[in-house]
């Protein structure tokens, strides 16, 4: 920037300024100093800059699920939140650096100005874990404690699904799911909570796997110890999508003999056989929300919790 300077007969600061297109530079001046830093192939000096300001304008997203054959990095999450997160760090001049969480450990992820977390693992682990970071973070999850926390409000989504079984006369409900994981907990004492108003009480299948396979292996381990059940509340779609085609390859038919609702409401259960009904989260709006308050950490800003509506969208199933 030296070098410019003596060349175009200005101070550095002009340089920088009319580089940074501020308005305190006349415009004629602006575009001949531009003009001359491209002709001599003046570059800005990025590392440089973000030494000088403490700052390296990215933001860590760790994934804290781990990608499989059946679950991968393609599904809808954590694709969706991605997108809204990506849209306002990037509009905000920040870059994104994804990971999982078996790459968290590099050195651009601790060089990073913030992190947000995708997931707060099995009793919380991934939270306490990426805290020693000591960078600011935000979560998508289920609020409890200190940390910021954006997410939907499950135990509203467990009790539209449990009014939904009770509606249709199911009294032999089934929750299928990992309630180690705070958002499942939460979904799991809705659903209980709103079905003990009627008398009626769910039986709890646990399963850490949110795949086809595991939905289906429910199904079958229901079938062969003989318990009665007439409907079935899949923490997921993929399991919820398991579930049925396990069902139907056993002679249950849905949602003739058994109902069954999923959760996230995923480009796929719209057109699934038969069309899967779901609650919906709005995993754009939550993208972008994440974002914004990992920013207003960054900046010292005081930042709150923040709880979005669930939907339950009924369709065939």
């Amino acid at each position: 920037m030296a070098d410019l300077a003596k060349v175009a007969g200005v101070s550095k600061i002009t340089i920088s300024r009319a580089l940074s297109d501020s308005p305190l530079v006349q415009r004629e001046t602006r575009e001949r100093l531009q003009a001359l830093a491209h002709e001599l192939g003046y570059k800005l000096n990025v590392s440089a800059r973000n030494l000088r300001l403490r700052r390296s304008h990215t933001v860590a997203v760790i994934v804290e699920m781990k990608p499989s054959h059946d679950r991968t990095m393609l599904d809808p999450y954590p694709l969706i939140l991605l997108g809204g997160i990506s849209q306002e760090l990037t509009a905000h001049g920040y870059s994104v650096l994804l990971t999982t969480r078996q790459g968290a450990t590099a050195a651009a992820v601790q060089a990073a100005d913030g992190l947000i977390l995708l997931g707060q693992g099995s009793r919380q682990d991934a939270v306490r874990r990426f805290d020693k970071l000591g960078l600011p973070m935000v979560v998508w999850g289920a609020p409890g404690d200190e940390h910021i926390v954006v997410g939907s409000d499950n135990e509203q989504g467990g009790r539209v699904v449990a009014e939904h079984f009770i509606r249709l006369g199911r009294r032999n409900p089934v929750f299928v799911g990992n309630p180690n994981h705070p958002e499942i907990f939460e979904r799991l004492n809705g659903f209980v909570a709103a079905l003990a108003k009627h008398g009626v009480k769910p039986l709890l299948i646990r399963r850490d796997e949110f795949t086809l396979a595991s939905g289906g292996d429910a199904m079958h381990s229901l079938m062969d110890r003989g318990v009665p059940f007439d409907a079935v509340f899949a923490c997921s779609d993929l399991l919820a999508m398991g579930a049925i085609r396990a069902l139907n390859t056993l002679g249950r038919t849905v949602p003739g003999d058994v109902s069954v609702v999923g959760y996230d409401d995923m480009p796929l259960a719209a057109s699934f056989l038969p069309p899967l009904s779901s609650v919906r989260q709005d995993w754009q709006e939550g993208g972008t929300l994440l974002a914004r308050k990992v920013l207003a950490l960054i900046g010292d800003q005081p930042q709150q919790s923040e709880t979005l509506p669930v939907e339950l969208i009924v369709r065939e199933t």
